[in-house]
């Protein structure tokens, strides 16, 4: 019922929801909207609540009740209750597409609170707040699972089904709604004798709440003795008295030995932690086992793009392959590089990677951030973005003040997206800026899933895309790193596809669909980041207004190329091992065995005795099982990318094309169905490793244009 809500997009994607309706679709140009690029360069200033000073505040999103903490239970009393009225209407409404239409009601009622609240419970900066979303998410969490073994109200739904009449009659988007409602019904285990169904909702509550405890412990700092590591590296460290904490890998620390200590520190076994993992992936098996998969893989896969872990094992495997011998070239670059900075200690280890991968880029092609920065202000940032959405989609982006009490921050920047005909689409909430406390990561969250209402007006989704970027100066408006502005468009793409994925049902809403397809939106987004013709548009010096030189541009593409093999290895290692842990059970030896096994055979470099990675593998929770989605996706932005856009990064026809076949269907199409519109071929797995691999060659024409 609420497995579309609950779909999160980490780096890539945060969760689903829906907050409360915004009122009919406007289609009129709104005079409170602003040019995008200055307001992000602009102090934000807030209206009164509406009615004056002493009016009533509004809540976040413009939801009333959310003015404070305690509104949460009020929002999810008032879900509940039209939950529950839902229900009945379903269970006595004769097979129809009104059957449908309730359902996705019932799934919307749910998910507004839901989701509004799981992202709230991560971003919010007062305890009060996340701490009463916590609850709102478990409660509401609870609920759900209740209702997918609700057996009266599968029935009503299976009536519609066996109506072959009925089924006959009805539109591809809503038949593809009803059966993936039946499929949410069918992995809870509808199917079982009552005991078994009550079993299916305690596990599925275990997972959740073990999924939060595993998660949270992911991010923990571990602690050490002072005396253990040599004075000269403890000021890399936070102290706590006699302590050092260690909160992570100093990746892009010179010092090798601050890299070896916190490598070995930060990933050093927790028993607790370990315990919750071995405990999630016990649960999650039986899980499956019990509503009929042989492992939580082969559940996980349905709906997806690749299907079966078979089907990703095939990909891993062809894709490893092909990598190796490149791979191998990296790791003796680095080597050689290791030697040359350190000769006392040359051997290649795995906290080296990130770093002498950097060092041979940026001493290759010159590649220092700050000569980058200057020309990536966020302002001219989002112009470019503006710009590139008007010539390829029609859309603009409008800066919209705030109401008192609707935003968490006062540095929340609200866009209204709005098609050159269509009118207003939706908003986009820019929570860009580093505050304390908030999680260093780049996502995206659905916090309003748009659907065609009962009145015939159109629900208008909301997002929230969250960044961690610098504030500006008194004598610099905020600069992007070149890694920044590609993040930033990265996260611009996910938006993009839940304001145009516009279905009738907001169960399959935008970014609602299998997550190995939910990342290729984005992900083709970086190439419209790496492209000379795009970034020509507004790269500008913030001073001089001097454009980026080409080359400049050039230089940077290349240089990701550097050690690309050895990098994409490490992804492809990650993606088996979570293979490994969501298949057969019981496991054959421990997750850290099983961890040092995979990483000498498929990444290469040595495993760290009484180290234990597993426990900081954050995506394990979001994305169990399907870690290879980021993989498959980028194959699949590669060939949309080389055959449609390549030639002309703002082809109108191409980037209608691109909205009608991929982006308009959100999860209401099988999503190989979509690449195929797009690509007017079926790809094989081949196709996907020969996308990837081709993307690791140089441009010949870069060192010919340098020279």
């Amino acid at each position: 019922m609420l497995a579309g809500c609950r779909r999160a997009l980490p780096v890539a994607l945060g969760r689903a929801v829906r907050g409360r309706a915004a009122g009919p679709c406007r289609r009129a140009v709104s005079t409170s909207w602003c040019p995008v690029g200055a307001a992000f360069d602009a102090k934000q200033q807030q209206q009164e609540p509406r009615g004056g000073a002493a009016g009533r505040e509004t809540g976040l999103f413009g939801v009333p009740e959310l003015s404070c903490p305690e509104g949460f239970q009020e929002a999810q009393d008032k879900a509940l209750q039209e939950s529950e009225q839902l229900v009945q209407k379903a269970c006595s409404t004769p097979p129809g597409p009104e059957t449908v239409m309730i359902f996705d009601q019932l799934s919307d009622a749910l998910c507004r609170v839901a989701d509004l609240a799981d992202f709230v419970k991560i971003a919010h900066p007062d305890f009060a707040f996340r701490e009463a979303a916590e609850e709102a998410c478990r409660n509401i969490g609870t609920v759900v699972e209740k209702l997918n073994t609700d057996v009266e109200l599968c029935q009503s739904l299976r009536r519609l089904l066996a109506d072959e009449v009925v089924m006959s009659s009805l539109d591809p988007e809503t038949r593809r709604v009803a059966e993936l409602f039946m499929f949410d019904f069918e992995i809870s285990g509808i199917h079982l004798d009552e005991e078994k169904r009550k079993k299916a909702v305690n596990l599925n509550v275990r997972i959740l709440d073990l999924c939060n405890e595993f998660l949270t412990g992911t991010h923990l700092p571990n602690k050490v003795d002072k005396h253990v590591l040599p004075e000269h590296i403890r000021y890399n460290f936070t102290a706590e008295g006699n302590y050092l904490q260690v909160a992570g890998l100093h990746a892009d620390c010179p010092d090798d030995l601050v890299r070896e200590a916190a490598y070995k520190i930060f990933l050093y076994p927790n028993a607790e932690q370990l315990s919750r993992l071995e405990d999630l992936l016990a649960s999650r098996n039986s899980l499956a086992q019990l509503v009929g998969y042989d492992t939580f893989a082969h559940r996980a896969l349905q709906g997806t793009m690749a299907k079966t872990p078979e089907t990703v094992t095939q990909f891993l495997e062809k894709l490893s392959d092909q990598l190796s011998k490149r791979t191998q070239k990296d790791f003796e670059m680095m080597t050689k590089m290791k030697m040359k900075l350190n000769p006392q200690n040359s051997k290649l280890m795995p906290w080296d990677h990130p770093y002498y991968s950097g060092v041979l880029r940026a001493e290759r092609y010159n590649i220092d951030p700050g000569l980058y920065c200057p020309f990536f202000s966020l302002g001219a940032c989002m112009e470019g973005l503006n710009s590139l959405f008007s010539q390829l989609l029609g859309i603009s982006l409008y800066a919209e003040q705030t109401q008192s009490g609707e935003v968490w921050s006062e540095d929340i920047r609200k866009l209204a997206v709005v098609h050159e005909t269509e009118g207003l689409l939706g908003y986009i909430y820019c929570d860009f800026f580093q505050r304390p406390d908030k999680p260093h990561q780049d996502c995206h969250f659905t916090v309003r899933g748009g659907r065609l209402r009962e009145d015939g007006e159109y629900q208008l989704p909301i997002v929230v895309l969250m960044l961690s970027l610098p504030r500006s100066t008194r004598s610099a408006p905020t600069l992007l790193s070149p890694g920044m502005m590609e993040n930033l468009f990265h996260e611009m793409g996910h938006a993009m596809h839940s304001m145009l994925g516009r279905t009738r049902y907001q169960h399959v809403t935008g970014t609602r669909c299998p997550t190995d397809f939910a990342e290729v939106p984005s992900i083709l987004m970086e190439y419209f980041a790496n492209d000379y013709r795009v970034v020509n548009q507004f790269a500008r010096h913030y001073k001089t207004g001097q454009p980026l030189p080409k080359n400049m541009v050039s230089r940077l593409c290349e240089s990701k190329k550097v050690c690309a093999a050895a990098d994409m290895q490490l992804q492809v290692f990650y993606a088996v091992l979570d293979q490994i842990y969501h298949g057969k059970h019981p496991l054959k030896k421990s997750t850290t065995e099983l961890l040092k096994e995979t990483q000498e055979k498929v990444y290469g470099l040595p495993y760290v005795p009484n180290t234990a990675w597993q426990l900081r593998f954050s995506h394990l929770v979001g994305y169990g099982a399907k870690y290879y989605s980021y993989l498959m996706s980028r194959a699949v932005a590669s060939m949309v990318w080389k055959q449609c856009f390549a030639q002309d990064p703002f082809d109108r026809a191409m980037g209608e094309r691109y909205r009608r076949e991929m982006l308009a269907h959100g999860g209401g199409k099988e999503p190989i169905l979509m690449v195929q519109g797009m690509l007017q071929k079926s790809p094989s797995v081949e196709d996907f490793v020969d996308a990837l691999v081709s993307d690791l060659d140089q441009d010949f024409e870069t060192f010919i244009t340098d020279s």
